[in-house]
């Protein structure tokens, strides 16, 4: 799977609310399916099928630790993610302030107009 088609991937499996929350606890520290399925309304298998998921965009890995299998989130995809965002916001930045200097360029070619003032003759 080339860089694109990862971030792709992981772009796609956390456009669901709840497999965000799960990358974000696992962030804390490894956890057991079960572990992650107690704060939500849905089954384990239902979170089984998120963790699955996130597995196949390659943000989340399970091993084998005697009876458990513990959830483990793999940051190199969060690092690919970030240089992606990364290099596109640079071109927004870099965009911006070509247009401030644009603008700061126009601002400083503006003189002030001076109006003659209105001819004040004698008081009557």
């Amino acid at each position: 799977m080339d860089e694109d088609d990862r971030v792709s991937r992981a772009f796609a499996a956390l456009a669901d609310p709840t497999r965000r929350d799960i990358v974000g606890r696992l962030a804390a520290g490894d956890a057991t399916v079960g572990a992650l399925a107690e704060p939500y309304d849905i089954s384990i298998q239902a979170v089984s099928k998120h963790i699955k998921v996130l597995a196949d965009a390659g943000l989340v890995s399970q091993r084998r630790d005697a009876q458990r299998r513990p959830c483990h989130l793999e940051a190199e995809v969060l690092d690919l993610m970030t240089k992606w965002i990364e290099r596109y916001r640079r071109q927004a930045q870099e965009r911006y302030e070509r247009l401030d200097a644009v603008l700061a360029e126009m601002h400083d070619d503006e003189r002030p107009i001076h109006l003659p003032r209105p001819h004040q003759g004698a008081a009557s």
